[in-house]
């Protein structure tokens, strides 16, 4: 029968690969990059504490942001090491954040011997929930990092009155967020906390391979971001010596190089994904017990779907496992396991067998990071989030496809 799941014997709805960031037709890798590139070879100079380039991506980006500082690095989780490592904190002070991310949201806070404090999410993004943030607020609180999860638009401008109401720092985690917008202002994602962190990694809406870079307006924290990322070595004074411990975090000219060129391509790529976005928006609205991502700032690095599955008779995990057997790329939950729930926290796996910083000392109290921390995270990632692949390089037929594959599921769930 036409309208049998593939996942019970029937006919696939999609056959042909769809453009992926792992493949050049969903990448927007041009021959401008490789002359860029070549050009860094060319000169001979490969590093960026005696090449030009890297320099000139750190003024185009803050000139694009509209910030006076950008600092590169080597990697989106440096980036936000280089805006912890701004904070200083003190061994055992606490950064809130959320359990639904990437590992490199929270690494850098342990190797800047802080404690990870996660607060729940709303469970209509995903992203930070302002009021569990303000319950998660104690005397050692020094910031808060907030990801706009999927390219959806964190509340930084409620976050942020909530720092300055406290006197702590604000990080906004953008790597799935170019030009995500924040507020009716247009407010870029990254401006309206103290600090911004943004990935060249292969998979974001522009790509190095590797790379990170973080933005500020502040510049006390763009003189300590600049210096953490390279030992400390104060350049701009000739002197050969190294003012508080850091590491070296630097982007190389090569990097530089591709990533100076994606910059240019970032307006386009965040239209596009946000065009073909806009169609898939209007199925999933129309089929009862899914709900689309608030579309408004959006720029889609993923589209996010949630399930209810009581409503539909099966949960996000089976939508994903139906909808690839349709030859959809989908996955349930996005992460396996609240980042809370990794042998990391768990099992207090830093330095050797100490704990540290999860230990006391430093900490007030050793922190217990089990299973109930944070609800609706832990309700998210078991059985309502749902995520489709999404691309730049979509065309009106991909979309409809996978239009055409989620009712066909839709259709199918809990028979």
């Amino acid at each position: 029968m036409p309208d049998t799941l593939a996942l019970d014997g029937g006919t696939p709805v999609r056959r042909i690969s769809f453009p992926s960031v792992g493949t050049p037709g969903g990448r927007t890798l041009g021959v401008e990059e490789e002359r860029a590139v070549v050009d860094v070879i060319r000169s001979g100079q490969l590093n960026s504490t005696v090449g030009g380039v890297t320099r000139g991506l750190e003024q185009d980006f803050a000139r694009y942001y509209g910030v006076p500082h950008a600092v590169a690095s080597g990697s989106g989780t440096s980036a936000i090491h280089l805006a912890v490592a701004a904070v200083d904190p003190d061994p055992g002070d606490e950064i809130i954040t959320t359990g639904l991310s990437d590992a490199g949201t929270v690494l850098p806070i342990l190797a800047q011997n802080a404690v990870p404090v996660f607060a729940d999410v709303d469970p209509a993004t995903g992203n930070l929930d302002v009021e569990s943030v303000r319950e998660h607020i104690t005397p050692r609180t020094r910031a808060i990092i907030a990801v706009h999860l999927f390219g959806q638009p964190a509340p930084v401008a409620q976050l942020r009155e909530l720092a300055d109401a406290h006197g702590i720092v604000l990080i906004e985690d953008c790597a799935q967020a170019y030009l995500t917008a924040v507020g009716p202002d247009g407010a870029l994602a990254g401006t309206v906390g103290h600090l911004g962190c943004f990935s060249l990694q292969q998979s974001k809406h522009i790509t190095a391979g590797d790379g990170g870079l973080t933005i500020t307006a502040d510049d006390a924290f763009a003189r300590r971001v600049r210096l953490f990322a390279d030992k400390a070595w104060p350049r701009d004074t000739d002197e050969r010596t190294h003012l508080f411990l850091g590491l070296n975090y630097r982007m190389t000219e090569l990097q530089a190089a591709v990533a100076r060129v994606q910059l240019t391509r970032l307006a386009d790529v965040v239209d596009d994904r946000r065009r073909t976005a806009k169609a898939l928006t209007e199925v999933v609205a129309g089929l009862a017990g899914l709900t689309p991502s608030a579309s408004e700032g959006n720029s889609y690095w993923q589209f996010p779907v949630f399930v209810e599955p009581d409503a539909v008779g099966a949960d996000a995990h089976w939508f994903a496992r139906a909808l690839a057997a349709e030859g959809i790329p989908a996955s349930g939950g996005y992460i396996q396991r609240p980042l809370y729930l990794t042998p990391v926290f768990t099992e207090r796996l830093t330095y050797g067998s100490s704990g540290y910083p999860l230990s006391s000392p430093p900490a007030d109290a050793v922190p217990v990071y089990a299973p109930g921390l944070c609800p609706t995270t832990e309700e998210l990632i078991a059985a309502r989030l749902l995520v489709i692949a999404w691309n730049e390089r979509y065309t009106s037929d991909d979309v409809a496809d996978i239009a055409a594959a989620l009712q066909k599921v839709h259709a199918g769930a809990g028979r």
